[in-house]
């Protein structure tokens, strides 16, 4: 089974708890967008539901498959978002970000009773860290910015390259919320408990991609089938 068959895979167990009637935060990135080209097709068939898109690009996905879809201010609170990762871990500790919606993705989970991770196999990580954690940061002094970032990881056993994401034409990229990116190559993350917050305590960081204690599920598509991973 392919990884993109897995991430369908687990995309499609993912629509199980999903209710009619119910207030759905939608996720950004490849396996997110399998989530919501499958909703849409159970949309079509009758199903009633709301939807809070974490990204430009999910909100036009949606509104392209007839999904409804509202602002979070108009919503409030949602019953469920559904959203992928770049790296998980037993404890349901995610790297979020690589799309760079990753300040949206984290508005519209904590504003969820309960956030479902999908991806696939190769998602799931012993240590989190090889996936280079994305900081959002505000333009306005983004060089000191960054370089407090590497001070404070590298109090807390991370090192390597703190870096400004470019986009796919290599220039500046820019999030949704007109920010900055910055990708911290650290390879491994010792106490990603004890980073989040570091990070977020910085002048000019306005978040980061360390969800923690955010996921209450996580589906994995594998080539065994579908594993879950439930927070303890």
């Amino acid at each position: 089974m392919s990884a993109d068959a897995q991430k369908k895979a687990a995309a499609l167990r993912a629509l199980d708890f999903v209710s009619p009637g119910m207030k759905l935060g939608l996720g950004t990135g490849s396996t997110a967008e399998h989530f919501v080209r499958a909703l849409g097709e159970k949309v079509r068939g009758g199903l009633e539901v709301i939807c809070v898109p974490t990204s430009e690009r999910t909100s036009k996905l949606a509104e392209s498959l007839g999904i409804p879809i509202a602002g979070l201010h108009q919503v409030q609170r949602l019953d469920l978002t559904v959203d992928g990762a770049d790296e998980l871990d037993s404890k349901l500790r995610l790297i979020k970000g690589g799309g760079g919606a990753l300040l949206r993705e984290k508005i519209v989970a904590t504003a969820s009773e309960r956030m479902i991770v999908i991806a696939d196999a190769s998602k799931v990580v012993t240590t989190l860290g090889a996936f280079p954690l994305p900081v959002e940061i505000v333009p306005f002094g983004a060089s000191v910015t960054a370089r407090k970032i590497a001070e404070v990881a590298s109090a807390l056993g991370c090192t390597g390259k703190v870096s400004r994401r470019a986009d796919e034409y290599g220039e500046p990229f820019f999030t949704d919320s007109g920010n900055f990116i910055y990708d911290c190559a650290f390879s491994k993350i010792p106490e990603p408990d004890s980073l989040a917050p570091a990070l977020n305590a910085i002048p000019g960081v306005v978040d980061n991609g360390l969800f923690i204690d955010i996921a209450a599920l996580a589906i994995i598509g594998s080539p065994s089938g579908i594993e879950l991973i439930e927070k303890k």
